[in-house]
């Protein structure tokens, strides 16, 4: 099984709608976050600079086969065998993976008080670990790992070192998806050991959202609140393929909420922006927070 497991991701298929897009400069983008109040949307193409690749941008591959279920992992010892020894070697570039410029940029325009807050579609930690405190995890985080019978959670290092201990002496390597997970052949999967909850022996998953999952309700109301109580909404770095980012650009639309889009590449919310501009996600981030924060 190819494709990366998490509902992060683009499910074969689907494809970004080619949609008109009102150009933009980077006048209107000083212009849009200089007013405050603006809800951030973040995607994978925020942290490409980091050495995630993305999706469907310059670094990114468009998938070519369906992703693991939440339905398939539960489901099949052998899906989550091939699911732990594809992530465990995917976790070693997620894990050393460092926040880039447009990090920490944006996290300088928190600090300045010119964001309500930030809803990112992305599982690796990295507005957090700039300094961005405001921040909901649409899909969850990798850094965790949850239970699925008593609920207990843990950290995704200490899981590394008892799949470590589980699996002396194997080693395998193999592109990195945007999921932060592998793409192992069979043999390479063949033998590896995978190792359940120390406190009651139940499956472990990584907390994030599977496809096949729904993003917990009260998380979505909270990203919804953010939206509509924002007097803009800033997307960076998302080409919005998939519902779970897009419904919050709609509901942003609906209430005649100005949305700015910064993406190296057209994207489904196009039509609904106020402007887009096709740029370096670091250097423009880092360019608006010098003029705005005046560092």
């Amino acid at each position: 099984m190819t494709g990366s497991a998490h509902a992060t991701g683009v499910p074969h298929g689907s494809a970004p709608v080619p949609r008109a897009r009102p150009a933009g400069s980077f006048a209107s983008l000083v212009e849009l976050v200089a007013g405050g109040g603006v809800a951030v949307l973040s995607g994978a193409g925020l942290s490409t600079e980091s050495g995630i690749p993305d999706y469907r941008g310059p670094t990114g591959r468009a998938r070519r086969a369906e992703p693991m279920t939440y339905q398939a992992f539960v489901g099949s010892a052998q899906a989550r065998r091939r699911y732990w020894a594809r992530s465990h070697v995917g976790w070693r570039r997620i894990g050393q993976a460092r926040p880039n410029t447009g990090h920490h940029a944006v996290a300088r325009l928190e600090r300045h008080g010119l964001l309500a807050g930030i809803v990112t579609q992305n599982v690796d930690g990295l507005h957090q670990a700039a300094g961005a405190r405001r921040v909901v995890e649409l899909h969850g985080g990798l850094d965790r790992v949850v239970c699925l019978s008593c609920r207990r959670r843990t950290s995704r290092t200490e899981l590394d070192h008892r799949l470590r201990a589980a699996n002396p002496g194997w080693e395998a390597s193999g592109r990195i998806n945007p999921d932060g997970d592998a793409v192992l052949t069979d043999e390479q999967v063949e033998g590896f050991r995978v190792v359940d909850c120390t406190a009651c022996g139940g499956l472990l998953k990584p907390d994030v959202v599977f496809f096949g999952e729904n993003v917990p309700r009260d998380r979505v109301d909270a990203c919804f609140a953010l939206v509509g109580g924002a007097k803009a909404l800033l997307v960076l770095g998302s080409s919005l393929a998939v519902r779970s980012g897009l419904r919050f650009v709609t509901r942003a639309a609906e209430l005649g909420i100005p949305i700015g889009i910064v993406n190296q590449g057209p994207t489904r919310g196009d039509a609904d922006a106020a402007f887009t501009l096709d740029a370096p996600l670091g250097d423009t981030l880092g360019a608006l927070a010098a003029r705005l924060t005046g560092r």
